[in-house]
């Protein structure tokens, strides 16, 4: 796959780096020179200095050729107006930005563009938007048998409470993340599109109850 981040601050060197290892092609877009020094030494992409929404800017950092695009720089505006430059202009499907004020991603949302917010494991969070599989694992016991992961969901299971699913995967959900704000679920909770869940399993049946959640639901109520 081919990326193109615009921002190469703290999260965009990072998520360029963390695409890089997984075999994808990665331009880094920041109209701020200095800022490439962020990249690591074993970076072999394409730098380009300007402006994320500029057309000419993003066409030399090959937006023409690419499959996703990430808007990571510090400044809400730009980043949704390069988001929507990439997607309309483009036609770039897998788009996502990065937005500071939470009211204003439910906005941006509705415009078809994914948005996260700021949050400590921002750099996974945007691999999993951008179409990667997240491997994170937010928390581990001690003895190492018991962990607290991200889990991948296919879109089935919207409208589904939480009960049923963790019935179903195996998975006793900790927490969701909804548009940025933290919610302590009770089984009657239903899940809603775009909900982050995060489940607290075995650590020996966290690749089995990742794989059910990721797959279509076939169990009826």
């Amino acid at each position: 796959m081919q990326v193109v981040i615009m921002g190469c601050g703290r999260v965009g060197s990072s998520l360029a780096m963390a695409m890089q290892k997984r075999g994808h092609e990665v331009a880094v877009i920041d109209r701020d020179e200095s800022s490439f020094i962020r990249l690591s030494p074993q970076f072999t992409g394409t730098t380009v200095l300007g402006v994320g929404f500029d057309r000419d800017v993003l066409t030399r950092a090959g937006i023409e050729k690419a499959d996703a695009f990430a808007a990571v720089s510090s400044g809400d505006n730009s980043n949704i107006i390069s988001a929507r430059v990439a997607r309309e202009t483009f036609g770039i499907d897998r788009v996502v930005a990065r937005i500071y004020d939470a009211k204003r991603a439910q906005v941006y949302q509705r415009l078809g563009i994914p948005t996260v917010a700021t949050v400590p494991w921002t750099t996974e969070r945007f691999v999993s938007a951008l179409g990667e599989t997240s491997t994170t694992i937010e928390w581990r016991d001690p003895s190492g048998s018991l962990v607290i992961a991200e889990l991948e969901v296919d879109e089935s299971w919207i409208g589904v409470s939480v009960g049923k699913f963790q019935e179903e995967t195996g998975g006793r959900v900790a927490f969701l993340n909804r548009l940025g704000n933290p919610i302590l679920p009770d089984v009657k909770t239903v899940v809603q599109q775009d909900d982050l869940i995060y489940a607290a399993v075995p650590a020996e049946q966290l690749d089995t109850t990742r794989a059910t959640a990721r797959s279509p639901r076939i169990t009826s109520d």
